[in-house]
């Protein structure tokens, strides 16, 4: 090729084209293998995760349900007349069994029973031991549902299990208690997610 002979701008153009595009793609190749490794990576994680045990599990072991009527008192503090109104109540008792499955102490400090009606989730907090053994005092009729309270301040030691039975409230009639679309029990544990757990047996009336 003579110096006279100088390349077209067409054929610059190509050239340039040709460069940019060798440079796109390995740029493109680069971007695919981070994206490759980085989906390896979390994939790796997500399996990881998945076949570590938590922290703690736990079983509905038995439910029962005492529907009740009674009515509020007919006279105040004072001793003064007061209207007399009917509370219809159930009552869910719950013996239930929680096991640490970790390697430290965790500390139970919250237990909620959850029933689903037509209108959402009614949620009632477990009484405490005291309160637990008040009704048993106030409802003799229920003794045969007395068992040990679960306390609701326990700690589970390592690979250690406890046991107890719990009680919540719920301000419905019967009818509205077996309409119910669902029953379930949170359990709070410090510094853990929460636990949630439903029976596996049905509902037993009392």
């Amino acid at each position: 090729m003579s110096l006279l002979h100088q390349d077209s701008p067409e054929d610059i153009d190509d050239a340039a084209r040709g460069e940019e595009l060798t440079k796109g793609s390995s740029h493109v190749l680069l971007a695919a293998a981070i994206a490759a490794a980085i989906t390896s990576v979390a994939i790796a994680i997500y399996f990881i995760a998945g076949q570590t045990k938590p922290a703690i599990t736990g079983d509905i072991e038995q439910v029962w349900a005492h529907p009740m009527q009674s009515e509020t008192p007919a006279y105040d503090a004072n001793g003064a007349p007061m209207p007399q109104q009917t509370v219809n109540q159930v009552m869910v008792f719950a013996l239930v069994k929680l096991t640490n499955q970790s390697k430290q102490p965790l500390f139970l400090h919250q237990i909620m029973t959850n029933a689903t009606l037509d209108d959402g989730i009614h949620s009632s907090y477990a009484a405490t031991p005291t309160q637990y053994n008040e009704l048993f005092i106030v409802h003799p009729e229920l003794a045969a549902l007395h068992g040990k309270a679960l306390s609701l301040d326990t700690t589970v030691e390592v690979g250690q299990s406890v046991e107890g039975t719990i009680v919540s409230a719920f301000r419905m009639t019967k009818q509205q208690w077996d309409a119910r679309k669902g029953l379930d029990f949170t359990f709070g544990i410090r510094y853990q997610p929460q636990l949630i757990l439903a029976p596996h047996a049905a509902v037993t009336e009392q």
